[in-house]
């Protein structure tokens, strides 16, 4: 049994914090908190599919271009090559899973800024 109390835990970006639930070479399924005001760097995996879970919160998610605004109990799934960026754009914390397969650690490029319309 594994819980964010038991789970290793880390911290990214600004003030954004990390619990690996799941953290094998197949699969990694992390249970993440951000800040009001916090976002990740836009970027893309190259073989990582991705599913976005939000567990609290408001959670602004940019998928290629389009802009998805998740709340409590919605997710979204990003494929490789997807550029894409999370953002807490609300006044309170948000937490939500990021499901990753295979684990997108050492899979992670910097995406372009431009895209198509």
């Amino acid at each position: 049994m594994i819980s964010k109390d038991s789970a290793e835990h880390y911290t990214w970006g600004d003030h954004c914090d990390g619990w690996h639930l799941v953290k094998t070479p197949g699969l990694s399924v992390i249970h993440e908190r951000m800040p009001p005001g916090a976002a990740e760097v836009r970027h893309m995996h190259n073989a990582a599919r991705q599913f976005f879970f939000v567990l609290s919160g408001t959670a602004t998610l940019e998928v290629a271009g389009r802009i998805e605004v998740l709340g409590p109990q919605q997710g979204l799934e990003i494929a490789p090559n997807e550029p894409h960026q999370m953002r807490n754009a609300s006044h309170e914390p948000i937490e939500f899973l990021v499901i990753s397969q295979p684990p997108s650690h050492g899979d992670r490029v910097l995406a372009p800024l431009d895209e198509p319309a």
